[in-house]
C-alpha cells in the first residue's frame, strides 16, 4: 500500500498538525510566515521591563539568600524550646526569658554545662538549614553574645564539624566570659577539604559552668564581601539575569497574617541584635537580619532599583484598618520609609538614620506599590486606603509612580476609582496552555488608558520544585506578549524567585512549587524558566518593531473546569491556541534585530521570515537556543545544566529566509541589518 496516498496518511498528517506529535514533520501544513517591518517602530522597549520579585517564602532569605548559616540564632523560632539546637555531652539547654540580651532579643538560651570535663566536653550544636556548608580553604566569621554564672570565664570552643562529630573542619577558642553580656567574634578557617553539607556548628566547653547565649551567628564569605551579606552563588545567578528592579519586600510577607506580623520596616534596620524578628505568613520565623537595608544593598550590588511595596493597612487574615485617622500612622510610616530610602542624610530624619546605618547616599526610587493583592480584602476598603496613601505620597513625592494592587484581571467593583493609579499590579499563575492562550492579551489593551501595567507576580506553574521545559515555554510565550507591548507593560517580575529544595515533604523547605531558582545548603541551579528569563532580559533592543504573521500553527485545547464558591463549574468550550510565538525588537544604534521565536510543538517547525524596511540583512548572525527533548525535562541539583542556552552561529539569513526551529524550543536570533 502506498501510505503517502492513503487516507490514513492524510489523517496522520492532520493529527500531527493538531497535537504536535514529537518527531513528525508537519509536511502538509502551510509554513508559518513571520514579517518584521523594521522601519516601523511601535514603541520603545521599557527600560525597566525585566525585574525580580521577592519575599520570605520557601526559605528564600533564612536558609537561602541571606548568608547566615545558623538556624534559630535568636532562639525565637519556638515558643517553649530551642528548636533546631541539640546538646553535646552531658549538657542541658533551655529558653530563659529572665536573662534577656535587650528588649528586642528578650529570651536567651541557658546552657547548663556543669558536668563538662576535659574528657567529655559539654555544649550545643546547630545543623543550620539542612546542613552547614563546608568549602575548602574558606574563612567563616562566627560571633555570639554571652555571659556566664559565677567565676566561669571559659574557654569556649566554637567549631564546624561533621554531623557525627568525628571530623573537625575548623575551630577556635574564646575566653574571658564575664557575668555581663558581651559580644565575642572569631574566624574559622577550613583546610583543603572536600565540599560537603552534612555538617554542624558546635559550641562546647571542658570547664564546668553555666552560660547564657544570644544571637549565635556563622557567616561564610558573602557577595562582594558585604557584612551581613548574601550568598555569592545565588547573587551571581541573579546578576547574570541583568535585572532592572527588585519588588520588595513581597508579597504576603509585606502584609503578614495579622497586622502585628507585617513587615514592620523600622524594626528591621540598624544593629541586627536590636531586631526582634517576626513570624512569616509562610509559617516560619524571620530574624529580620535580612531587613530593609539588606534589600537596598541587594539592589545596589546588582545595579537595580528598588520597587518599594508599603504596608497599606491590610493583613492576610482579613485584618484591616479603616481609612481615616486610624490609618494615618501607617501612612506616615510609609512616608518615613520613602524618606529612609531617598532622603538627604543632612536634612531629613530618616535620611540621617540611613546614613547612621552605613549608607550616606540616597538610593534611587521611582515606583511605590500601595499594599499587596488587596483584592482579598472583602471589606471594600482598598479604594479609600489607596486614596489616603496616594494623596499623602504624591503631596510629598509627586515624581513617584504609584501602583495599585488590584489590576484589570479583577472585577470592576474591586478596582480603585477615587484616584487614577499610575500603574496597576496584575498577578497570573497559570498552566502552559493558559499562558499560551493569553499571550496576546496585551495586544488588545486600550492605548488611551493612562494607567499602565506592572505584572508583579506571574509564572507558568508546571514542574516542582522548579519549572520544567513546559513551564519555560509558557513563560517565554507570555514574555513575548509583554515585551511586544512595552508601552502598556512597563515592568514585570516572575514569582517566586527562590526555593530551598532540601526537604520537599509537607512542612519542609518548600511552601510553593514552581520557583525560578533552586538550592540546598551547598549548591544551586537555575530552572529552564530561569534561563528563559535570562536570555530574554539580556537580548533585546530599545525599540519594538512592527510584526505580522500568517499560518501560525494551533492546537485544540479545552480549559479545565474551575470552582466558584466551592462548586465546580461546567468546563469551558474548546478553543484553538497558538503553538508558535514571537516578537521583534531593534537596536536603534547598531541596527541589530532581535527575533524571539517560541516553538511549543513537539516537532521541528520551519518558519519563513521576511524583513522589510532595511537595505540589507547579513547572511550570518547568531542564535541563542534553549530546548529540550520532552516537556517534563528539567534541571535539578543533580543535573543543574541539563537544559541551558546554547549560542551558535546562524547562517543562511537575509531579508527573506526560512529557518527550522527545534521542538520545544526558545530561540533568539540576532540579525545584523542596515
Amino acid at each position: 500500500m502506498n501510505l503517502i496516498k492513503s487516507p490514513w496518511r492524510a489523517l496522520l498528517s492532520l493529527l500531527t498538525v493538531a497535537i504536535g506529535l514529537p518527531g513528525l514533520a508537519q509536511t502538509n501544513a502551510p509554513v508559518p510566515v513571520l514579517q518584521i517591518k523594521a522601519d516601523q517602530v511601535t514603541t520603545k522597549v521599557s527600560p525597566m521591563l525585566y525585574g525580580l520579585m521577592t519575599e520570605e517564602i520557601n526559605y528564600s532569605y533564612e536558609g537561602g539568600l541571606y548568608g547566615e548559616l545558623i538556624r534559630n540564632r535568636a532562639f525565637k523560632a519556638g515558643a517553649t524550646n530551642a528548636v533546631f539546637w541539640s546538646t553535646i555531652g552531658d549538657a542541658a539547654i533551655s529558653l530563659d526569658p529572665t536573662a534577656p540580651l535587650n528588649d528586642a532579643l528578650n529570651t536567651s538560651l541557658k546552657l547548663d554545662a556543669t558536668q563538662a570535663t576535659k574528657k567529655s566536653p559539654a555544649g550545643l550544636a546547630n545543623g543550620g538549614y539542612w546542613g552547614i556548608p563546608v568549602q575548602p580553604k574558606t574563612t567563616y566569621h562566627a560571633s555570639f553574645y554571652a555571659k556566664a554564672a559565677g567565676s566561669f570565664t571559659g574557654p569556649v570552643t566554637v567549631a564546624i564539624t561533621s554531623a557525627d562529630g568525628k571530623t573537625t573542619f575548623a575551630s577556635a577558642e574564646i575566653s574571658d566570659l564575664t557575668g555581663d553580656w558581651k559580644k565575642y567574634e572569631v574566624t574559622l578557617k577550613t583546610k583543603k577539604v572536600k565540599p560537603s553539607k552534612d555538617n554542624q556548628f558546635t559550641l562546647t566547653t571542658t570547664v564546668p559552668g553555666t552560660i547564657w547565649l544570644q544571637q549565635i551567628s556563622l557567616f561564610p564569605p558573602t557577595f562582594v564581601d558585604r557584612a551581613n551579606g548574601n550568598r555569592p552563588d545565588l547573587m551571581q545567578l541573579m546578576a547574570d539575569m541583568q535585572p532592572k528592579f527588585l519588588r520588595l519586600p513581597g508579597g504576603n510577607y509585606l502584609e503578614g497574617d495579622y497586622i502585628n506580623e507585617r513587615f514592620d520596616w523600622k524594626k528591621t534596620v540598624g544593629d541586627t541584635a536590636q531586631r526582634p524578628g517576626h513570624r512569616s505568613p509562610w509559617n516560619y520565623w524571620s530574624t529580620d537580619g535580612f531587613g530593609l537595608m539588606e534589600y537596598l544593598h541587594w539592589c545596589e550590588d546588582l545595579h537595580m532599583e528598588p520597587l518599594l511595596a508599603v504596608f497599606a493597612g491590610y493583613a492576610l487574615k482579613h485584618d484591616y484598618i479603616k481609612p481615616g485617622p486610624d490609618l494615618q500612622p501607617y501612612v506616615q510610616d510609609a512616608l518615613d520609609e520613602i524618606e529612609y530610602i531617598t532622603g538627604d542624610a543632612l536634612t531629613t530624619k530618616w535620611g540621617a538614620q540611613r546614613a547612621k546605618d552605613g549608607h550616606v547616599t540616597p538610593f534611587p526610587l521611582h515606583y511605590v506599590e500601595i499594599g499587596n493583592e488587596d483584592w482579598f480584602d472583602r471589606s471594600g476598603s482598598y479604594d479609600g486606603r489607596f486614596a489616603q496613601f496616594y494623596d499623602a505620597i504624591k503631596a510629598k513625592y509627586p515624581q513617584l509612580k504609584l501602583i495599585a494592587t488590584v489590576g484589570y484581571e479583577h472585577s470592576e467593583s474591586q478596582r480603585v476609582h477615587s484616584r487614577t493609579p499610575d500603574l496597576v499590579d496584575e498577578h497570573y499563575y497559570r498552566s502552559q496552555e493558559e499562558m499560551e492562550a493569553h499571550a496576546l492579551d496585551y495586544d488588545k489593551y486600550s492605548r488611551s488608558n493612562k494607567t499602565k501595567i506592572f505584572v508583579g507576580e506571574w509564572a507558568t506553574r508546571v514542574g516542582s520544585p522548579t519549572p520544567n521545559m513546559a513551564g519555560a515555554l509558557g513563560d517565554a510565550a507570555w514574555m513575548t506578549g509583554m515585551e511586544r507591548n512595552s508601552d502598556v507593560v512597563l515592568l514585570h517580575s516572575y514569582a517566586p524567585l527562590f526555593v530551598n529544595v532540601s526537604d520537599l515533604k509537607r512542612g519542609g523547605s518548600m511552601q510553593w512549587p514552581s520557583d525560578l531558582i533552586g538550592y540546598d545548603a551547598l549548591t544551586c541551579y537555575g530552572s529552564p524558566s530561569y534561563f528563559a528569563q535570562k536570555i530574554f532580559s539580556a537580548h533585546h533592543g530599545d525599540e519594538v518593531l512592527a510584526t505580522d504573521s500568517q499560518n501560525i500553527p494551533t492546537v485544540t485545547w479545552q480549559p479545565p473546569a474551575k470552582k466558584r464558591n466551592g462548586v465546580e463549574q461546567p468546563r469551558p468550550p474548546e478553543q484553538q491556541i497558538r503553538k508558535l510565538f514571537f516578537d521583534a525588537t531593534g537596536d536603534s544604534q547598531t541596527g541589530t534585530i532581535y527575533l524571539k521565536v517560541v516553538n511549543s510543538l513537539g516537532s521541528p517547525q520551519p518558519v519563513q521570515v521576511e524583513i522589510s524596511g532595511v537595505t540589507s540583512v547579513a547572511d550570518q548572525g547568531s542564535a541563542i537556543v534553549l530546548k529540550a527533548d520532552k516537556l517534563d525535562d528539567t534541571n535539578s541539583l543533580i543535573e543543574p545544566k541539563k537544559i541551558i542556552p546554547v549560542t551558535e552561529k546562524a547562517t543562511g539569513l537575509g531579508a527573506s529566509f526560512t529557518r527550522t526551529f527545534p521542538p520545544y524550543s526558545i530561540t533568539i536570533l540576532e540579525l545584523s541589518a542596515k
